[in-house]
């Protein structure tokens, strides 16, 4: 008898879970480091990542986004590239100040060797190619600051690289100089992006990359019709590439109809919004913060309650379409105003697991789709 309970305790989700290597493609909590000064090593009472939430959910390596917002910042330009560089320093000081949890990572080795050491892997995505204020060199430059991917663009488009968030990106995909930044980034052994690209862009980028493209947060828009997510097509030519989709926990893109429902109970709470925004007394940034405090509460009470099990059905139907080689996890966590009941944090990521157990996924899918798919990809993107 004893036997037999350790080995249903060695195949329950939670061990399984323990076993992988969890890696989470996109979290924007580096902003909370930078603007709210939050300490990581403590269990904060709201966002979605600290460390201590991450060591009880079996979180293994977290990509930090480096996001410059347009709308503060611009689309280019000393405060663009200042923002920028302000976050990375957050993140290597984040691993400076608690060496015992966090450690800059900058390969798929280090990851490894990382998580058997007992810590958590930080590294760094830039979010939108604003930063690199259209100079070719400063994609090395931030390649040398351990930053390991770069998409394009993010919700506002830019000279050389469409977004799939205003009406310029419709029709604008990559101009010569896009297509030399993607060639960049290949020979430097950068991961292109294409979460948040415009259609165009994303076939732009499909076709001038000679190494496997990603998507760091993004689901289907076969289930969601939403234009931040993949077509079957894409999904299909990204995998081509050897790439992998992320699958996103945010809400709107991944629950049918829940984008028109949001809409609606945006212009209800307008003005609530408007109110918290001009009561704060802080920056831009901090008026920001405001905002995005009374929308979180605001879609909890009003829009329909989501379920882990809905990213898994972005998980299967890309499985379906391309194989378990090309799906991975990339939550947006501190970057969405809503997430799904039962994956309210880092914390719940086992409930991640346990789903995909119940849907008959193996131990070596689980692996496969919780970190071991970016591994292949970072092992990939590193050869030169």
């Amino acid at each position: 008898m004893i036997n037999q309970s350790a080995e249903i305790s060695a195949n329950d989700p939670r061990s399984i879970h323990r076993r992988a290597i969890v890696v989470d493609m996109h979290a924007d909590t580096t902003q909370r480091l930078l603007d709210e000064n939050v300490d990581l090593s403590e269990r904060l009472t709201d966002g979605h990542l600290d460390a201590v939430r991450a060591k009880e959910g079996g979180l293994d390596a977290q990509f930090f986004s480096i996001w410059v917002e347009p709308e503060l910042f611009g689309l280019g330009g000393e405060r663009a590239v200042k923002r920028a560089d302000d976050q990375i320093a957050a993140v290597h000081s984040l691993a400076e100040k608690h060496p015992e949890t966090w450690e800059i990572a900058t390969t798929a080795a280090d990851i490894r060797r990382i998580v058997s050491s007992g810590k958590i892997a930080a590294l760094m995505g830039l979010e939108g190619g604003y930063a690199i204020d259209e100079r070719i060199e400063n994609v090395e430059r931030y390649y040398r600051m351990g930053v390991r991917y770069m998409s394009p663009a993010w919700s506002v488009s830019l000279s050389w690289a469409g977004s799939s968030g205003d009406e310029v990106g419709k029709t604008r995909g990559l101009d010569d100089f896009g297509k030399q930044v993607v060639r960049e980034m290949n020979r430097l052994g950068m991961m292109v992006d294409v979460s948040h690209v415009s259609d165009p862009t994303f076939w732009d980028i499909v076709s001038t990359s000679t190494k496997p493209v990603i998507a760091t947060h993004s689901g289907c828009r076969a289930i969601a019709n939403v234009p931040r997510n993949l077509t079957d097509e894409m999904i299909r030519a990204l995998a081509k590439t050897g790439g992998v989709v992320n699958a996103i926990f945010y809400p709107e893109h991944i629950e049918p109809g829940w984008s028109e429902k949001k809409k609606r109970v945006d212009a209800e709470i307008e003005s609530l919004v408007q109110r918290a925004s001009e009561e704060e007394k802080g920056d831009a940034v901090h008026k920001k913060i405001a905002r995005d405090r009374v929308r979180r509460e605001e879609y909890a009470k009003r829009l329909p309650p989501v379920m882990v099990a809905r990213i898994v059905d972005h998980i299967d139907h890309i499985v379906k379409l391309v194989g378990i080689d090309h799906v991975g996890i990339g939550s947006d966590f501190d970057g969405v105003q809503a997430v799904p009941v039962d994956l309210k944090s880092v914390a719940d990521l086992p409930n991640l697991t346990a789903e995909l157990l119940r849907r008959g996924y193996s131990e070596s899918d689980i692996d496969k789709i919780l970190g071991g798919n970016m591994l292949r990809v970072m092992e990939e993107v590193e050869k030169h």
